[in-house]
């Protein structure tokens, strides 16, 4: 099994990292990259606005490093009586060591899908929800929010940015690699993929790859694109697609 990782850095090059300590053949091709969002420097802002007991929902490990140090820089700091939410349990992890308050995520899948089913979520008059994410991405959890009474406020904390790379190139190199197993993390890095290599190539190499994704959502995707070998992680942290990388 030869593995070609998609995720951005650190986390691609970390899980790179990982597989060659057992043994096992990987490579990283990121597909996106990371800048500033264009509402960071409104965030200290909105943090400020937040009283007792409203709510703070962090979506990516990306916003933290990013928010932290903006808050840091303007003089603003984590609230303390507000409510911590995040994606997943790395990301939960990432946030508290930032805030240093209690930090609730979905425990049976990290999904958005799976957070706003949380019992703390479902009745929010009154309360106003700050989301924390990149450019881009689904609103059901805005739109939850404000179905149950919440004043739902975004902040773009960074933005993804696509890389470019030569798909005959990149087919090339990757087939003469005898990649085999592709990791993909996002519908967008899917869709991204799919789109890079060339329609030959396509066909008779990536579409036969294994494809290891992190939700059921994003196996549909890659279902609907032509790919019938894939694995679901149970999240989108390393240690989760390490376990799905080594059961294959």
């Amino acid at each position: 099994m030869t593995i070609l990782v998609t995720r951005p850095a650190p986390a691609g090059d970390a899980l790179v990292s990982r597989l060659h300590a057992l043994g096992r053949r990987g490579w990283s091709l990121p597909l996106i990259e990371f800048a500033p969002g264009r509402e960071l420097a409104m965030l200290p802002a909105h943090v400020r606005e937040l009283r007792r007991g409203d709510l703070i929902f962090v979506l990516s490990q990306q916003v933290i490093g990013w928010a932290n140090h903006t808050l840091q820089q303007q003089g603003g700091h984590w609230p303390t009586d507000v409510d911590y939410y995040a994606i997943g349990r790395t990301t939960a992890m990432a946030l508290h060591s930032a805030c240093g308050q209690r930090v609730t995520w979905p425990h049976e899948r990290e999904t958005s899908d799976v957070l706003i089913q949380l019992p703390a979520l479902q009745q929010l008059s009154g309360k106003r929800a700050l989301i924390l994410r990149g450019n881009g991405g689904r609103e059901l959890l805005g739109e939850t929010l404000r179905v149950r009474g919440a004043d739902v406020h975004f902040c773009e904390c960074y933005q993804r940015c696509d890389k470019t790379y030569n798909g005959y190139e990149e087919a090339r190199r990757w087939r003469e690699r005898q990649v085999d197993t592709l990791v993909v993390t996002s519908g967008e890095m899917l869709h991204q993929l799919f789109a890079l290599i060339p329609p030959g190539d396509r066909t008779e190499w990536l579409l036969r790859c294994r494809l290891v994704v992190v939700s059921e959502r994003l196996a549909t995707r890659a279902r609907e694109l032509g790919w019938q070998t894939i694995v679901v992680a149970d999240s989108a942290d390393n240690d989760a697609l390490l376990r799905a990388l080594l059961q294959t």
